[in-house]
């Protein structure tokens, strides 16, 4: 089974690779210090087994854990607060370990875990194709807010940020993430890269001229680097005449 650590204690992290890594029933793919940072890792590369520590800021693992109701993932929660247990039982958790955690409780919740996938017949789902996606989230004022890709406008970096501007009521959306991360997530058949700031959805595009795009009354320049692909991008989609 592949599996995945969540845990903002180092030490525990450590301990609990440790026990993966001897265990010849887990494949550990990956270990994160926070439930936001594992809920986009683990969109990406999903696993069949989540050891994930309840108490952790911005995001706990009792709420991280319904983000993913509907998944095949099952998360087995490591604690030092039994007073937790019957919310981890409400949210479906396969297993509750108490720290400090012993090698033996460890290996018994990863043989029930086996159990369960024996029994079910199923594996974690496989990562979602990009092109079928039509939003993403990203974390925003301590928060994770879902951003349709339809009501995007145009993205501007702004030094260690990103401002998202939208349609509709939602003017824009502030996320600590970067530009490449951005561009990554979003379909390259509607959205440009055309600045080193700026990422537009060409299909909120109004007009291409003398090196800008106008949305509305909004201008976004375009850099030299990026003129190349802006114009292989219109011509590609420019109706030709007689």
């Amino acid at each position: 089974m592949t599996c995945a650590i969540i845990d903002d204690e180092p030490l525990a992290v450590k301990l609990l690779e440790a026990y993966a890594l001897k265990t010849p029933e887990l494949q550990l793919l990956s270990t994160y210090s926070s439930a936001i940072e594992a809920y986009g890792g683990l969109r990406e590369t999903p696993v069949d087994l989540i050891f994930c520590d309840i108490q952790m800021p911005d995001l706990d693992g009792l709420k991280f854990a319904q983000m993913l109701s509907g998944e095949r993932t099952r998360i087995v929660f490591t604690t030092a607060f039994d007073q937790y247990a019957l919310e981890g039982w409400k949210v479906d958790a396969l297993d509750y370990l108490l720290k400090p955690i012993a090698y033996p409780d460890f290996l018994a919740a990863v043989q029930k875990a086996q159990r369960w996938f024996e029994r079910e017949g199923q594996s974690a789902p496989a990562p979602a194709a990009p092109a079928t996606s039509d939003s993403f989230f990203v974390k925003s004022d301590y928060k994770l807010v879902r951003v349709n890709f339809s009501d995007i406008l145009y993205v501007e970096g702004v030094k260690d940020y990103v401002k998202i501007y939208l349609s509709g009521d939602r003017k824009s959306v502030l996320s600590l993430t970067s530009m490449r991360a951005i561009e990554g997530a979003l379909p390259a058949t509607s959205f440009l890269r055309v600045h080193r700031s700026y990422i537009v959805n060409m299909d909120q595009a109004d007009v291409v001229e003398r090196g800008q795009i106008l949305l509305g009354d909004k201008s976004i320049p375009i850099s030299d680097s990026y003129k190349d692909a802006v114009m292989a991008y219109v011509n590609d989609r420019m109706l030709q005449g007689r």
